[in-house]
């Protein structure tokens, strides 16, 4: 069966890949909306995985939303979450049997619900899996540990292709680096150089 599986180059996509690939066949997708280049950070950290890997690029009206959202909000939570919804439902039109995403357990954004995951099923014909849904941070961090090699450090050092680098590049361009430096909040990021 094939599987389509929402890929950032980071630890906890490329954990839920290894998890997946015993029963499905794995196609990582970057999905992004061209404002930058990030996605090809997601494309060398497929490669050294040995996965086949597909870009999307998704509606920029979404993102243009997610950053008001977060400029009026001050923090990312909605935006990223709206963004994150989007690509599901993107990749959910692509042809495969199954979508997935690297969230996790703890992970307040993103997050899907059970009904969300039920009418992605339903309206697309696909499987939804979180295959990390049952793992917390430890759980993740020690199988990262003992099976990826990964690189981490300040969200703003790190190569990425998860939403973030194209959202605050949208915000600076709109509102300035200090709105920038609002909304984000300093966090670690992670980004896979390839197998242990």
């Amino acid at each position: 069966m094939e599987l389509a599986l929402l890929y950032s180059g980071g630890k906890d996509s490329s954990l839920a890949a290894l998890l997946l690939d015993t029963f499905y066949d794995v196609t990582l997708v970057t999905a992004h909306f061209g404002v930058t280049e990030d996605w090809t950070h997601a494309r060398d950290a497929a490669a050294e995985l040995g996965y086949a890997f597909e870009t999307l690029e998704l509606d920029r009206e979404v993102a243009q939303e997610a950053t008001v959202r977060m400029v009026e909000d001050g923090y990312p939570r909605g935006g990223i979450q709206r963004v994150h919804e989007h690509a599901l439902e993107a990749v959910c039109g692509l042809d495969f049997d199954a979508v997935a995403d690297g969230t996790r357990r703890d992970d307040r954004v993103p997050s899907i619900s059970r009904a969300q995951a039920q009418s992605l099923e339903d309206r697309h014909g696909v499987d939804y899996l979180s295959p990390l849904s049952g793992f917390g941070r430890g759980a993740v961090d020690r199988l990262v540990e003992s099976h990826l090699d990964v690189e981490t450090g300040p969200s703003e050092e790190i190569p990425k292709a998860d939403y973030e680098g194209e959202l605050r590049q949208l915000i600076a361009a709109e509102h300035g680096q200090a709105a920038v430096d609002e909304v984000f909040p300093d966090h670690i990021q992670s980004y896979v150089h390839g197998r242990r």
